[in-house]
């Protein structure tokens, strides 16, 4: 589906423009079918026509340190990716802003619900739908380049962006995140779209026992971060 084409150029150009600020992928959805996500607040894609979902590759070899927990690097990797991309989206709100259109960055690892682990949008399933990539059995998003080996923020905009159309689900019987998670939170279940929730394809509860109760307490790394479900994916490695 496509805006009319008048748009296209401004759509090229945006995408161009974050491109230059450093990000690796760049997608725009629709925000009509997200609006049956959990949102925060239930109001947030009220005043918007268009999600923007911006992807950075995360560096390959931090993985390899990677054996059966997280490990400092790989925060450190981390925290740097959510920044990149904050400052990223700060930098294209402001943008948009001079064009005329009214803009909103969602942080790229905001957690505003700490009881059952929510943002204000899940950035996933945003770039699902910009076409950044398909849902894993991880539940991540999996691009066909760079794999789940990716950071992503979001910017919410009533700009008239072409939009552009989820990739097919490539997991097929692949079962190698599922055999690898240590929380064993991963259920293998495949989707030809997207999961209905979270719990069709984790047991989430354990995945959150394991980062929060075992992985944030390790020396050095003091957060629920995991990283062996995407060392392990076949795609980006």
């Amino acid at each position: 589906m496509v805006v009319s084409s008048q748009y296209r150029d401004h759509t090229e150009k945006i995408k161009t423009k974050i491109r230059a600020l450093g990000a690796d992928l760049v997608g725009v959805a629709d925000t009509e079918p997200l609006k049956r996500l959990k949102l925060d607040p239930p109001s947030l894609l009220a005043p918007f026509s268009r999600a923007i979902s911006i992807a950075l590759r995360l560096p390959s070899a931090v993985f390899e340190q990677i054996i059966d927990q997280p490990t400092p690097l790989y925060l450190s990797v981390y925290q740097t990716a959510n920044r990149i991309l904050d400052q990223i989206a700060f930098h294209t709100t402001n943008i948009l802003q001079r064009d005329g259109f009214k803009s909103l960055p969602i942080p790229a690892s905001q957690v505003l619900d700490r009881e059952n682990w929510y943002g204000a949008i899940t950035h996933k399933a945003v770039g699902r739908m910009a076409g950044l990539g398909w849902q894993g059995k991880s539940l991540l998003l999996i691009n066909p380049r760079y794999g789940p080996r990716i950071r992503l923020v979001t910017i919410l905009t009533d700009a008239p962006l072409n939009i552009d159309s989820p990739i097919k689900n490539r997991c097929g019987e692949c079962n190698l995140c599922r055999d690898a998670c240590p929380a064993r939170a991963i259920k293998g279940v495949g989707t030809k779209d997207n999961y209905k929730n979270r719990d069709e394809s984790l047991y989430f509860s354990r995945c959150v026992e394991k980062l929060v109760g075992e992985f944030s307490k390790l020396p050095d790394v003091d957060a629920p971060i995991c990283g062996i479900c995407i060392k392990v994916c076949p795609f980006g490695r």
